[in-house]
């Protein structure tokens, strides 16, 4: 076989193969340069219990915190409580060594020197008169006269002792059970904190201080669930709704609680109004829960039982009003009607349609991409 008649044969089939590669590339571009049918998610419009929650953060603490203060000043020589332990009314806490007031002490001394010396001379008189009334010198009436006098200087020399006692000592001599120098506590409860020590001194209450604290005292059985709500939800709040506590650091736990206050005045938190709110808690038996945990609660704003409603995501915004793509039919092609509805309540994935669509149809969804 000569060249050119082998250069002939193999002509034909280069010729093909480009040929095919034209139709191939051609075929290609064709079916990229058709319009793709567009495949929508649908999504059926059914009935669902529609809830508006709101969660507002706050703390769990005692309804009632109860600070223990001295009424004397002095300093700490013994803490018989600490943190944690619980304690029962009139339970002493603690025990305060009185530094006295000068000024006080010269004063309740002088007093009991001058108490000693009127007794001696109410002694000396009484001693008189008893002689002259067993004389029948002086009437009965003067006698009864002579022994008040001298019934009073015992009185106040008694009175004069025990008022020095209470500046030097802070113990009453009469009834020490009342003693100033012992704490004690004026509620059953729990101890929260002692932020003193031994050796710390300590001052009364009185109109130019609060005093210093010995230890806070809590009903731990009687807790509340403190925190704030923005303005635009308060107004849909009412005393006496149901409300659900979860603690962070319990996690699992849920408590029932039942608010009981709201603030009728707000406070700028941040650039935005709150207002506080407080909720009574239902403390089972078996939870442990400490003063200051961080928890949120849970609250139904708005509860809307057995709503027509969409999912959000099928729903289109045109100015003040929404819209829905409904399926009419499927053969070939999907095909849509545009509808507008009327909106009610929405819990932030569904929203209740009042009006426009029935249960059971179907509207359209995003654009599913394969």
């Amino acid at each position: 076989m000569n060249k050119a008649k082998l250069r002939n044969l193999m002509k034909w089939p280069l010729i093909a193969v480009v040929g095919a590669a034209f139709a191939g590339t051609f075929i290609y571009l064709y079916q990229r340069s058709r319009p793709k049918e567009e495949v929508y998610a649908l999504h059926p419009v059914e009935t669902k219990d529609l809830e508006k929650k709101t969660i507002v953060n706050g703390k769990i603490e005692p309804r009632d915190e109860v600070s223990i203060k001295p009424q004397i000043s002095g300093i700490i020589t013994e803490l018989y409580k600490q943190a944690g332990e619980t304690v029962s009314k009139d339970e002493v806490i603690a025990k305060v060594k009185v530094i006295p007031d000068m000024g006080n002490l010269s004063a309740a001394e002088h007093r009991v020197r001058q108490a000693e010396v009127n007794l001696q001379q109410a002694q000396t008189d009484y001693d008189r008169m008893c002689r002259l009334y067993e004389q029948k010198v002086v009437s009965a009436e003067s006698f009864e006269k002579q022994k008040v006098t001298y019934d009073q200087a015992l009185l106040e020399l008694s009175g004069a002792k025990d008022a020095l006692n209470i500046v030097r000592e802070g113990i009453s001599l009469s009834n020490a059970k009342l003693s100033t120098t012992l704490i004690r506590s004026t509620v059953d409860g729990l101890i929260l904190d002692v932020p003193v020590k031994v050796g710390n001194s300590v001052i009364l209450s009185n109109s130019f201080n609060d005093g210093t604290t010995i230890a806070t005292v809590a009903d731990m059985t009687d807790l509340i669930f403190r925190g704030n709500i923005d303005e635009t939800e308060v107004g849909r709040l009412s005393e006496g709704m149901p409300v659900k506590i979860t603690v962070g650091a319990l996690p699992g736990l849920s408590l029932d609680a039942s608010l009981e206050y709201i603030s009728p005045k707000g406070v700028e938190v941040n650039g935005a109004n709150q207002f506080e709110i407080k909720a009574a808690i239902e403390l089972p038996d078996s939870a442990n829960i400490r003063s200051g945990y961080s928890a949120n609660a849970e609250i139904v704003l708005q509860r809307a039982e057995k709503a027509v409603c969409v999912p959000e995501v099928a729903l289109e915004f045109s100015g003040d009003s929404t819209f829905v793509y409904v399926l009419v039919d499927s053969v070939p092609n999907q095909k849509f009607e545009r509808r507008r509805i009327d909106t009610g309540l929405s819990d932030g994935l569904h929203m209740q349609v009042r009006k426009g669509v029935k249960v059971g149809e179907k509207v359209r969804g995003m654009l599913n991409i394969s």
